[in-house]
């Protein structure tokens, strides 16, 4: 196992984000919002350290890491109901440590496939009707009560 790295890379996007889209941070990551008006409720965990793999962590940075994306995903089906939530880890196009945590309706744009996959259907009105209109907020205070 490495240890962490506490360096950033310049030319990362993840190590450079808007700070305004943050709704919660820690020592070790911070989460976002995903500006994706597919996706209401989008959100991204960033590990705060560019490092790459979940083995570049130590065991207590992995326990935390997988804690946060575990009240991440409480607090989106707390606050949207979804038909599901898609928990995805690439790093193939950022090399990054970051999760996907994305809010999934049965009529969104891409469902059943993943939302990088080819459009089906343009914004569906079920799963937009289904978004509680304070719902930053909402997430907000539900992953702070979580955490």
């Amino acid at each position: 196992m490495k240890k962490n790295k506490s360096s950033t890379a310049p030319a990362c996007p993840l190590c450079n984000i808007d700070r305004s889209s943050v709704i919660w941070r820690s020592r070790y990551c911070r989460v976002i919002i995903v500006d994706d008006a597919d996706y209401p409720g989008y959100c991204r965990l960033i590990w705060n350290s560019h490092v790459k793999e979940l083995t570049d962590l130590t065991t207590v940075q992995r326990a935390h890491c997988v804690r946060v994306v575990f009240a991440i995903e409480q607090a989106v089906r707390q606050v949207f109901n979804p038909d599901k939530v898609n928990l995805a880890s690439f790093g193939n196009m950022v090399p990054h440590l970051h999760w996907h945590i994305i809010p999934r309706f049965s009529g969104d744009a891409h469902f059943p496939d993943p939302v990088w996959a080819k459009r089906r259907r343009g914004k569906s009105a079920v799963a937009t009707a289904r978004v509680p209109v304070k719902w930053r907020s909402l997430l907000k205070s539900q992953l702070a009560k979580l955490l």
